[in-house]
């Protein structure tokens, strides 16, 4: 990887009113890294449970403006987050297609399973997606004018790979044979789909910008199981296409890709996805990144949420790992994945204390 693939720091003085996640996407260096958490509002905040206690059903909590908006806030009142990432789910984009979905307590999403190429026909037309999604947009909206004006916004959707995995499998999967058998049994039909998604994406990422978003994250959460010439079909492709086609509508934001469990395939994404900053799993061993990639461009992670759930003098020994390898880089502190719905709240408290106790 060369390390002259991302402009060197840029300094570790902010501009007056610059927020310091934003500033840390550029390159910038801090003292004391911003931090944010994947899955920071959700089920093991007792505020999120009373809240979704009130909704019919997971989507009608996305959907409806007011109640995720108001889940969203929970996490920065408790906290104090540097960011704050719209409450929502990679799903909507099947949904927005017209494709059957619906979520199983204790089982997860189930959707209705894409056959074959002929079920392509069925979903309704990509570029409408943002108007679908409208009631996110409004969530986005409410957001923007709503957060402490020091904490950044994060707009969000799943890459057009893992989004695959879900329309095809039907849901979530250990291994993705469907999916992965169409993609090499019949590459063009499954490139058609993987086009679709990219549009239906780059449709619903824009209403999230236009509505107040200051960055975006790709989530590609199943990269993992693909072998490193699909991994670059399927995934750094396709990335690519998103961010090239957000970057000609907004130039400025900044985007950040999660090609989770990528692996040694994560180095040629960093060079070849587009993205301005990466964040990592906890598979990734600290002195890597710090050598390697965080040289190249911003990154971000990547605590392991186990020792988030287990806290005590663990956690710690981990937060200062990471911290002593990561914090002389441009660097946002956050986990190896989202927070698990066990995590007892004072871990977290204890974990963003600790951190800016530097």
């Amino acid at each position: 990887m060369p390390n002259d693939a991302k402009p060197a720091s840029q300094g570790i003085s902010l501009a007056p009113g610059e927020k310091k996640f934003l500033h840390a996407l550029k390159g910038g260096l801090q003292k004391v890294p911003p931090i944010w958490l994947m899955r920071q509002a959700g089920r093991y905040l007792p505020e999120y449970r009373e809240v979704r206690a009130t909704t019919e059903g997971f989507l009608d909590l996305c959907f409806t403006p007011e109640k995720a908006c108001e889940v969203t806030l929970q996490p920065i009142r408790r906290y104090g987050f540097d960011a704050a990432i719209l409450f929502s789910d990679i799903l909507v984009i099947p949904w927005a297609l017209g494709q059957g979905l619906r979520f199983v307590e204790g089982e997860g999403p189930k959707l209705d399973a894409l056959a074959d190429e002929k079920a392509l026909a069925a979903l309704a037309d990509p570029t409408k997606a943002g108007e679908a999604l409208a009631p996110i947009g409004e969530t986005v909206a409410k957001l923007s004018a709503s957060l402490p004006r020091e904490t950044a916004l994060i707009g969000f959707a799943g890459a057009p790979w893992t989004v695959a995995t879900y329309m095809i499998e039907g849901g979530s999967s250990r291994d993705f044979t469907a999916t992965k058998r169409w993609a090499h049994m019949a590459p063009e039909a499954f490139g058609k789909l993987i086009d679709m998604i990219v549009e239906a994406t780059v449709s619903y990422l824009s209403v999230q910008i236009e509505a107040g978003a200051e960055a975006i994250q790709l989530f590609d959460s199943w990269a993992g199981a693909l072998d490193a010439a699909s991994f670059t079909r399927w995934v750094t492709e396709p990335n690519r296409a998103v961010v090239d086609r957000i970057k000609a509508r907004h130039p400025d934001i900044p985007i950040i890709g999660f090609p989770r469990a990528a692996g040694m395939n994560l180095y040629g994404y960093v060079e070849a996805a587009g993205v301005d900053a990466v964040s990592l799993d906890q598979m990734m061993p600290l002195d890597l990144i710090r050598h390697t990639v965080q040289p190249n461009i911003p990154v971000q992670g990547n605590l392991d949420p186990v020792l988030l759930l287990t806290g005590g003098t663990a956690l710690d020994s981990a937060v200062d790992a990471i911290l002593e390898n990561l914090s002389a880089g441009p660097f946002v502190f956050n986990l190896g994945h989202g927070i698990m719905k066990e995590t007892p709240p004072e871990h977290v408290t204890r974990l963003v204390e600790r951190i800016r106790a530097r």
